[in-house]
């Protein structure tokens, strides 16, 4: 059973400050965790972790992991420019696009980041927008179905991203003739893995590529880029993945393929997102409204804005009721938010504790892709974001929308002027 990082008595001190919904991240576990991973990857002496922005673009949950020795890994120019303004440098930043346009390239020389090439065609415009830095990365693309074992864990040969092997033979040819000295390769082949083979099973496949090329094109290939993939139990019934098993078993591949062929002195970095800080995240609602048609409903202050997931892929999310932690779960409803679209709902047919009117509900594993999918359909207005710190004190990490917010694009114009 999952369980809460936060108590009952602490939210309805938390909410004397800062009202329902907010999202709430547990310092101590995020520290904890990026602790884990480095010292599960410290066989590598050029590890390291390039926390995907993406996940949670938050500026104080950023300067965490970089206090743990965590880069960023940004696919756009506000996640560059937020990671330049944190002091995040050369070495730190792995910029990770697709569509790529020019201005953001741009950027990204400007702030010294890893260039991370999505397709063979952007070796000309890089070159013609923002010059070929020394050190290059290309993102490989296997195509087919990527399994382990029996089981398809996803489909390369679907995905938008990467370049084919034949084309990564050519493009590191050429960017050595455009004056690229060391090279690193990237792939991403399934998302939200709940197995340890995962890792070690892509790590072998990246690093009997990268013998091939360094074979066919004689490329100084100094990177192994694992990306992300490695996830998170969402439900309470799996359990979850042993970073410490994935980092020897990514060793044992690295020890059986790299280091015969030479090749020993290879950087191991990964881009993870939700491994790092899905489960050290929740969302906390207020029961609000209880409906009894054909099913039986609860509605929670928040909705789809707050935590997309669910409406979005019907997505689980574990919940908790706050103070019922041991009651019986024997009552069956359907958690909804407030918006105009029948699938704005967190749980459809869950079983939970009987939820009175003012009871807390904590949403589970939102620390990852959960503020960050917000969007203000309804003209609904996001959340705060709050910081459960490691003395036990509570911090505001971003405040909530405000109306004002909602209208400031219109500030160009006095059509909306009466609205304050």
């Amino acid at each position: 059973m999952k369980k809460a990082f936060v108590t009952k008595e602490q939210i309805e001190e938390i909410v004397k400050t800062y009202p329902t919904p907010f999202h709430i991240y547990d310092e101590k576990g995020i520290r904890e965790n990026a602790r884990k991973l480095k010292e599960a990857f410290s066989w590598n002496k050029g590890f390291k972790e390039f926390f995907a922005v993406k996940a949670t673009p938050n500026p104080f949950l950023l300067k965490i992991l970089q206090e743990e020795g965590c880069g960023t890994d940004c696919s756009s120019m506000t996640e560059l420019m937020m990671s330049e303004a944190l002091g995040f440098g050369e070495g730190d930043i792995m910029f990770s696009s697709n569509v790529t346009p020019k201005e953001e390239y741009k950027k990204a020389r400007e702030v010294n980041a890893y260039i991370n090439l999505d397709d063979y065609t952007h070796i000309d415009f890089l070159e013609k927008t923002a010059g070929i830095p020394e050190i290059i990365f290309c993102r490989y693309n296997p195509g087919g179905t990527f399994t382990l074992g029996t089981d398809i864990m996803d489909n390369p040969g679907d995905a938008k991203y990467g370049l084919t092997k034949d084309q990564m033979v050519d493009a590191f040819t050429r960017l050595q003739k455009l004056g690229a000295k060391k090279f690193g390769i990237h792939s991403f082949l399934a998302s939200n893995t709940v197995s340890n083979e995962y890792y070690p099973t892509l790590a072998k496949i990246l690093f009997e590529l990268a013998v091939e090329l360094k074979e066919k094109t004689g490329a100084d290939i100094k990177y192994i880029n694992l990306s992300g993939g490695v996830g998170i139990p969402y439900t309470p019934d799996k359990e979850p993945n042993d970073i410490m098993a994935i980092g020897e078993g990514v060793r044992k591949a690295f020890e059986e393929v790299l280091v015969p062929a030479g090749m020993g002195d290879v950087s191991i970095f990964t881009e993870l997102g939700r491994f790092m800080l899905a489960p050290y995240g929740h969302l906390v609602t207020k029961a609000i409204h209880e409906k009894h048609i054909y099913k039986e409903y609860i509605g929670v202050d928040a909705c789809a804005v707050n935590l997309m997931r669910p409406a979005m892929y019907g997505a689980y999310h574990h919940i908790t009721v706050l103070g019922k932690e041991e009651a019986p779960c024997d009552c069956k409803y359907d958690v909804t938010g407030s918006l105009c679209e029948n699938n704005d709902k967190f749980a459809v047919d869950r079983m939970l504790p009987k939820i009175d009117m003012g009871d807390y509900l904590v949403i589970h594993d939102t620390g990852a892709h959960g503020f960050a999918m917000g969007y203000n359909y309804n003209g609904k207005l996001k959340s705060a974001e709050l910081l459960l710190k490691e003395d036990g004190s509570v911090q505001m990490i971003r405040r909530a929308e405000t109306p004002k917010d909602y209208f400031a694009t219109f500030d160009f114009c006095d059509i909306l002027k009466g609205i304050e």
